[in-house]
């Protein structure tokens, strides 16, 4: 059968092309699934379509995150049926096969019954964001500070209240400030316009923050903000740092090393956890996208605020454009299938 998928055949440039599809089962575990919304994501997929991301190949199809539906699959597949709606990490492409079980792209949830379907697109950045949460100490009470308000800052400071932290998130832009103010973010600071570091002491009755979490990768933000962590306080790395940085080294690490601050560092990668449930270990892939699922299902992780833009795959270009060149505007773009 003929399908449609979005195609970058070249650095910065993205199509739409169709191709050959086989949608018969060839093995037990395989599924074959229909895409009805697919979720763009900003950081990953701009890196990937500028090619420098090792692991996305040129010419490629881009893309991680479906809604779909499940149109055929193997005899060992029993947590989902024909017809049922599930989230995945499928391609930017009409229909997706994947084979459950895989580490990477073996993932397939069942939807829960009556969630809003282009919400849920958003389940990745949400269980990327929820990695942090999980690798964090936060516990009720505790002040943490996030840095950058894009879809991943925006869902991961919502998270880290609904840990029951005490949240004081910022951002340079006042447009996201705007979207973590409508989704009811302690604190949206400006850090452009106010004083980050009195309004933390102002916050925290000088006592400063004990978790950081940084959403943005960038090196110089994560490194400014070291000061206003408390002692023995955490710094997670859940942006991808990317860009090139000098400073003085002795001095960053002085804080995890000397007091008064005696910092911990913690990578915040999704794929830490291991992608399917297993015996003995509490948390994986799985398990947080069934959370995160019915926690935007229960309108407690707000989507609304941070989805700006639907947008044909006939349309691709203009979104990977304004994901680049207006990021302000271009928070959370979903891809339509369903009407191509």
């Amino acid at each position: 059968m003929k399908i449609n998928k979005l195609l970058v055949p070249e650095r910065l440039k993205v199509i739409l092309v169709e191709e050959e599809f086989d949608n018969s089962i060839l093995t037990p575990k395989e599924i074959v699934v229909r895409t009805l919304y697919s979720h763009l994501s900003a950081g990953t997929e701009l890196a990937c379509i500028a090619g420098i991301e090792d692991w996305f190949k040129i010419p490629g199809t881009p893309g991680y995150t479906s809604i779909a539906k499940v149109e055929a699959k193997g005899s060992e597949i029993t947590h989902v049926e024909v017809g049922d709606l599930v989230y995945t990490y499928g391609t930017h492409s009409e229909y997706f096969k994947l084979e459950y079980g895989d580490r990477w792209h073996g993932l397939c949830v069942k939807l829960p019954t009556g969630i809003n379907l282009e919400y849920a697109a958003f389940t990745h950045m949400a269980t990327i964001a929820i990695t942090a949460i999980r690798n964090s100490n936060i516990e009720l009470g505790d002040f943490v500070l996030v840095t950058g308000l894009g879809a991943i800052g925006n869902l991961a400071a919502q998270l880290a209240q609904l840990q029951g932290a005490i949240v004081i998130a910022t951002d340079i832009d006042e447009h996201r400030i705007a979207l973590a103010q409508q989704s009811g973010i302690c604190y949206a600071i400006n850090s452009k316009r106010e004083n980050l570091r009195e309004k933390i002491m102002e916050i925290t009755n000088n006592s400063l923050i004990s978790t950081y979490i940084d959403a943005t990768g960038a090196s110089a933000v994560i490194n400014e903000n070291l000061d206003n962590i408390q002692l023995f306080g955490e710094v997670i790395l859940l942006g991808s740092p990317r860009a090139p940085f000098e400073t003085n080294l002795t001095k960053t690490f002085q804080h995890f090393h000397l007091l008064p601050h005696c910092l911990s560092l913690k990578g915040a990668l999704e794929f830490s956890y291991p992608t399917h449930q297993q015996d003995f270990v509490k948390h994986s892939l799985e398990r947080n996208a069934s959370i995160v699922l019915n926690l935007i299902k229960e309108n407690k992780l707000l989507i609304k605020p941070i989805y700006s833009h639907k947008i044909s795959p006939l349309e691709a270009q203009s979104a990977y454009d304004g994901l680049k060149n207006t990021p302000n505007e271009f928070i959370g773009v979903v891809f339509d299938w369903t009407n191509l």
